[in-house]
């Protein structure tokens, strides 16, 4: 049993940490039930300012939900928890599923102890409690983690964990044909949660433009618009049918990130993608962003304004450059942040747990 928040196919941490094994699990002797918290149609009223009556409602329903699951756990082998069973600060349910003697997995793959909080619900950020995490730890059997950083915290608290990259399945992020195009396109794709890091970013792109004009344009996707003033910007909204053919376009990759410990916890997923389809790669030398990336043979790392236009200048001058460190990028992900490369281990660890 899975129990998440979002319903499947929705959330790009449960698409890519748990959702693409969910075939290979089934092919070797598993079956499997999502159960999930918030519908397609309350999604939006969820994550928007106000409407607390909505939420409301919202929490409600998910109490009985999570109570119907609590009476389902005895069919089940394992229950496997992606970072927590219910939206509120307390750990009521994980206490419950422990009592019950399931076997329980816990995943994640952000540094979710600290509060980070949708502009959405800041008002309600009072009802969170992320030092749940550790009691979270302290219940389960096991868990997976997506970078060495989580794991070092996680193994205070739990005496199993492993680390598990988030990945990409290589054989659906194909490198795409390029079009002739005027321009050299640097882009980035991502939720509007981190869209904060992007505009971080914005001198380096405003001196890359005036530096270069028109021979450079700039594609966010995302699920809001990046609403700025820069000259040569366009905005794509992001759609789960389109996310790999709007990558294509870009000629760079772009992965800015601050130097903070909710950034250590990222698992560079934005640079995994670019990399899986051989755009050439820029991510801030924060966290795993130093493992995933050698500088200079499968991608660039910069840390600084000056790095940033450096780098970008590199690229941008340079078409072969771009090539050979895209090829050398999608050969990373092929070797170890694949789906290929991780599902035998997956497999391994779910077995591991049922034969304990």
């Amino acid at each position: 049993m899975f129990l998440v928040a979002h319903r499947p196919g929705r959330s790009p941490g449960q698409r890519f940490r748990f959702e693409q094994y969910l075939d290979y699990l089934q092919a070797n002797g598993y079956d499997y039930k999502i159960s999930y918290l918030i519908s397609e149609k309350e999604d939006s009223a969820f994550y928007a300012p106000g409407k607390f009556l909505a939420k409301a409602r919202i929490v409600c329903k998910s109490f009985w939900q999570r109570w119907r699951d609590l009476k389902k756990v005895p069919g089940f082998d394992l229950v496997f928890i992606y970072r927590e069973a219910h939206m509120l600060g307390f750990t009521w349910f994980e206490k419950r599923l422990r009592k019950m003697g399931a076997r329980l997995i816990l995943d994640f793959d952000d540094s979710i102890w600290l509060n980070d909080t949708s502009d959405g619900n800041r008002q309600l950020a009072w009802l969170k409690r992320p030092s749940k995490t550790a009691e979270i730890l302290a219940l389960c059997d096991m868990a997976l983690v997506g970078n060495e950083f989580l794991a070092s915290y996680a193994r205070k608290f739990n005496r199993m964990v492993n680390v598990v990259p988030t990945t990409i399945d290589t054989s659906r992020y194909l490198p795409g044909k390029k079009l002739e195009s005027s321009s050299v396109c640097i882009g980035w794709t991502g939720s509007s949660t981190t869209l904060k890091h992007l505009r971080e970013a914005l001198p380096v792109f405003m001196e890359i433009r005036r530096k270069y004009g028109t021979k450079v344009s700039f594609r966010v996707i995302s699920n809001k618009p990046l609403e700025v003033d820069l000259p040569g910007l366009k905005n794509v909204i992001w759609r789960k049918e389109t996310e790999v053919s709007d990558l294509y376009p870009l000629d760079i990759g772009i992965m800015p990130l601050p130097d903070d410990e909710w950034a250590r916890g990222k698992c560079g997923f934005k640079g995994l993608q670019y990399m899986a389809l051989e755009i050439p790669t820029i991510m801030s030398p924060v966290g795993v962003n130093t493992e995933i990336i050698t500088d200079g043979e499968n991608g660039f790392l910069a840390k600084d304004h000056q790095q940033w236009i450096d780098k970008l200048s590199l690229l941008i001058e340079s078409p072969e450059l771009r090539q050979k460190l895209g090829k050398a990028g999608r050969q990373t992900v092929m070797e170890r942040y694949s789906f290929e490369s991780q599902k035998d281990r997956y497999l391994q660890l779910f077995n591991s747990l049922c034969e304990r």
